[in-house]
């Protein structure tokens, strides 16, 4: 594959797959995807977009970091079921071990893949070049899905805690208004502006996070360390199921943050930077507040459901540190929706710059330089969502994500034995068989939660995924009439299925 410079230093940092002459040589005889033509032409700036486009914002490295934990965590919130499903013993194994088995080894693959195809297409850029257009789009359509389902849930999830302040909101059409203007009002925030998104994901991140730091402290003199070691009330029946899920939706979606790697300053050498501090931040997050709550409190298991930290907290230290932590909640909830829609977002422009979708989906706002297309297209499917049954959106969410991993996986794998000397910024330090080893775990691990996966959601991710495929054929038909206009040469160029 040769990959040449764009004659227009405009639009360098639109085709991030320079290398040095002699690896373009060596990388000519492996590769004869057309898409490499088509990498190598920048897309045209309309004079609508121009302005807007001429001096972008880049996002730095501290706003990155949290946003990075915002797609990931956003705190402890939400890891109280996995006490009650398997007892303290377990869950602090499940977030000692399970970063290990799984999230180190997504955000490595994501750390080398965003610095050496630093755009915001990311994983579809990666699934294109290792097995083509068909695979790129389809991994794009799961993540996007998984993306904006997933951002349904948040408003959900806002109002059950707002619920227990304010019970007005807890069912009818008080519920219902509340979720709408919530979603619209947070959607506007992501309108003004990626740097002020990525600002306000620091000040929310510090807010969540820091009513734990006071239950910690006040926890100390409390703890008693055997209660660690404690697998359950006897009698009660252990829910693996239950304790896997929690576990897995709250320590993915690492790679999600690749869609930004365009709006980044250096990203070649912040994204491996951004994500080693977040994977630090997020895994503290997780072990110490449960430390000291299972450690400080005698085990009730039945208790241990969403939202019992503020419980704990008023047992601890008073109803004031119940308080902040049911706003700390309120404002994580806020910040995972504005990193998860940035995600969407920025997906959906790269991938019209790549020329999967019309340029429309491209088209930045004239005022905030954001893509507000996007914007729009995302929050109108989330609030659609926002009405399904709750579980049955985190149970989809689970399953399309394991699909785009294990191809996300695949695609890594492949891209180090098809394109083993493009240049890599951050490699991961292992040869391909140890590479192989690395991914097979968890790998296996989200066969097991597709396995576990019930009839509904087999069902809607079966749905789901046949729309991305007609979604991919009719882009192509669209390009074969010409209807409607696309990035690059694209529309002169066949896919290669």
């Amino acid at each position: 594959m040769v990959i040449d410079d764009p004659p227009n230093s405009q639009h360098e940092s639109l085709n991030p797959y320079r290398e040095d002459t002699k690896a373009k040589d060596e990388l000519s005889m492996e590769s004869n995807s057309p898409r490499s033509q088509l990498l190598e032409t920048p897309p045209p700036i309309t004079t609508a977009t121009a302005a807007a486009t001429a001096t972008p914002k880049k996002l730095a490295l501290i706003p990155l970091v949290f946003l990075i934990f915002f797609e990931v965590s956003g705190g402890p919130y939400g890891e109280e079921s996995t006490v009650g499903a398997a007892g303290p013993l377990w869950a602090l194994l499940g977030f000692l071990i399970f970063p290990f088995i799984w999230s180190i080894p997504e955000a490595l693959i994501t750390a080398e893949l965003t610095a050496a195809f630093p755009g915001n297409g990311s994983f579809v850029i990666w699934a294109d070049q290792a097995f083509g257009p068909f695979w790129g789009s389809l991994l794009g359509s799961w993540k996007f899905l998984t993306g904006v389902l997933n951002l349904a849930s948040y408003p959900v999830l806002c109002m059950d805690y707002l619920k227990l302040v304010f019970p007005v909101f807890s069912t009818g059409l008080p519920h219902y208004v509340a979720v709408l203007v919530l979603t619209l009002m947070l959607s506007f925030l992501n309108y003004t502006g990626l740097a002020i998104v990525g600002y306000t994901a620091v000040t929310l991140g510090v807010v969540s996070l820091s009513p734990f730091v006071v239950l910690t402290l006040f926890s100390f003199p409390k703890i008693d360390p055997s209660r660690w070691i404690s697998l359950g009330e006897k009698g009660v029946q252990k829910d693996w199921t239950l304790y896997f899920n929690t576990l897995f939706w709250n320590l993915n979606f690492w790679d999600s943050a690749s869609t930004l790697a365009g709006e980044v300053e250096d990203p070649r050498r912040t994204f491996p930077k951004a994500l080693f501090a977040a994977g630090l931040v997020t895994c503290l997050g997780y072990l110490v507040p449960l430390l000291a709550a299972t450690g400080a409190i005698p085990l009730k298991q039945e208790d241990w459901v969403d939202g019992y930290f503020a419980d704990l907290g008023e047992m601890i230290a008073g109803k004031w540190l119940k308080i902040w932590i049911e706003i700390g909640a309120c404002l994580s909830v806020a910040g995972l929706y504005e990193a998860q829609l940035s995600s969407c977002v920025y997906q959906l422009l790269g991938m019209a710059d790549l020329g999967f979708l019309p340029v429309s989906f491209g088209v930045r706002s004239r005022w905030f330089n954001t893509p507000w297309l996007g914007i729009l297209i995302s929050t109108i499917i989330a609030l659609a969502g926002s009405y399904m049954d709750f579980d049955n959106i985190i149970s989809s969410v689970n399953f399309l994500y394991c699909l785009g991993m294990l191809l996300e996986f695949a695609s890594f794998l492949w891209l180090r034995r098809k394109l083993p000397n493009i240049k890599r910024p951050f490699r991961v330090p292992m040869g391909l068989p140890g590479l192989v080893i690395m991914c097979l775990i968890p790998s296996g691990f989200l066969v097991y939660v597709m396995a576990v996966a019930t009839t509904t959601v087999y069902l809607v991710s079966a749905i789901l995924t046949l729309l991305g495929i007609l979604w991919y054929f009719f882009i192509k038909f669209c390009k074969s009439k010409m209807w409607v206009q696309f990035n690059n040469a694209e529309a002169q160029l066949e896919y290669q299925d």
